[in-house]
């Protein structure tokens, strides 16, 4: 989840989820370190539990890293080897390193001498000719055996040669009983499930087999899914939040990154999705893609958005007004 799981992202989901673990996108360990902190990692206590995800096949900067975002306040370390994408390739980290299980181990190695809080891995089921359940096995028995002691599995090999990134977040098939013979193979160790999960049902059929599922695009598309996951998964007997209320506890976090400089369409990105397939949805995705673009705006775009939905007044286009957006991921706060 490149240039989207952000701070600001992860601040949203915090409001709909007391209970889940959240992630931060991958940052390479080499801009920790020589990079802008702050701007890469920063990160709010109100976030709550959250791991920092790095990627990177250099030991003493991964290890610097990590020593980083332990005072940061991370509560996980996470090193992606699962990323399929032609920069991660050309930097030698990613999905290329499962075909190395001692040089990963040897990363796990260092980082865990270098703080005190779980260091885990994100990998394939596979990658290119390197897809039996005998190459899996031995790429988490190896990295087992250096101290990972959890793996989030994503039940898709990744093909590096030929195919986009994007084609392999949908080929080849998804292959979740590999997930399930891992951990039935290695009860002794946390297996976490990821690829394609879009529901809060699928996530509980999945947990008859592992021991927890991890949700990116539908939790980023969809995002209110998650005001069920501490009623369904953690048995919390907190009531929900609506809609609206997360919307509103988002608020404090948008004025306050309003007024350090953020650019209010980075900071509304998150919450594009919340009333996704509800009545006049499309009415509040509109007006705030449209509106926050525009100078001065400021948070009233999203208090404007609310009434839409509430009141059910739509407001007519005025795309030809916007302003041209800047890149995704251009700034970071």
């Amino acid at each position: 989840m490149m240039e989207w799981t952000d701070r600001h992202c992860r601040m949203f989901h915090r409001a709909l989820t007391a209970r889940a673990l959240l992630y931060t996108e991958m940052v390479t360990a080499a801009a920790v370190v020589h990079g802008k902190r702050e701007r890469l990692i920063g990160r709010d206590a109100a976030e709550g539990p959250v791991a920092l995800q790095l990627g990177g096949s250099d030991p003493g900067l991964l290890a610097a890293a990590a020593a980083i975002g332990e005072g940061f306040g991370y509560d996980e370390i996470n090193l992606n080897v699962g990323c399929p994408s032609d920069r991660v390739q050309d930097g030698r980290f990613g999905a290329c390193l499962m075909a190395d299980p001692d040089l990963v181990a040897g990363l796990v190695v260092a980082m865990r001498e270098r703080v005190g809080m779980p260091v885990t891995v994100k990998c394939r089921i596979g990658v290119d000719d390197q897809d039996s359940e005998a190459d899996l096995e031995r790429f988490v028995s190896r990295v087992a055996a250096a101290g990972c002691r959890t793996f989030i599995v994503h039940a898709r090999k990744a093909w590096l040669k030929g195919l986009s990134p994007k084609q392999n977040r949908e080929l080849p098939p998804l292959d979740y009983g590999r997930v399930y013979r891992l951990k039935a193979a290695h009860p002794e160790l946390e297996i976490v499930i990821n690829g394609g999960i879009g529901t809060l049902a699928e996530a509980e059929a999945h947990l008859r087999h592992v021991d927890g599922v991890m949700m990116g695009r539908a939790a980023y598309q969809t995002p209110y899914l998650l005001a069920d996951v501490d009623r369904r998964l953690f048995n919390s007997r907190t009531a929900a939040p609506t809609r609206r209320e997360a919307a509103a506890s988002y608020l404090g976090h948008v004025e306050r990154h309003l007024a350090a400089g953020v650019r209010l369409n980075l900071l509304l990105k998150p919450i594009l999705g919340l009333y996704h397939g509800e009545p006049r949805g499309r009415a509040f995705r509109r007006h705030v893609s449209e509106q926050a673009h525009r100078p001065g705006a400021g948070a009233d775009v999203l208090r404007e958005a609310l009434e839409i939905v509430a009141g059910g007044r739509s407001l007519p286009s005025r795309a030809a007004e916007r302003v041209p957006a800047e890149p995704a991921g251009s700034e970071r706060a």
